[in-house]
């Protein structure tokens, strides 16, 4: 059974290229933002940095995705990444990916790994 202490969201709170949820994760003595998105039916996890500078991605709480729904965007700088692996795939980012968190879909809900 998965621990309820490390419940993100529902599962059914992200829709396919829709909204992501913003958490928070402990690591290293340090609080970093986190978000979880939902990209070709699978849910992928990712630290809420960009790959060019210490900046959120979103420009609006939950706002990853670019009008398509195809890319995650940096608001800041326009960097592209791939919603699936984070990778840089375009902009400021300079072939600098987005970090991974890793996170698994549970009986309708989301959890953070241990």
């Amino acid at each position: 059974m998965a621990d309820p202490a490390r419940l993100i969201c529902a599962a059914a709170d992200l829709v396919e290229g829709g909204r992501g949820i913003r958490f928070s994760l402990d690591r290293h003595g340090f609080t970093e933002a986190c978000f979880v998105v939902r990209y070709k039916g699978v849910v992928h996890a990712f630290l809420n940095r960009c790959g060019h500078v210490p900046v959120e991605l979103d420009w609006q709480p939950g706002e990853f995705f670019d009008a398509s729904g195809l890319y995650l965007i940096c608001a800041t700088h326009g960097a592209l990444y791939a919603p699936d692996d984070g990778r840089c795939l375009g902009g400021k980012c300079n072939g600098k990916g987005l970090q991974p968190v890793a996170v698994s879909e549970i009986d309708g809900q989301i959890f953070l790994k241990a």
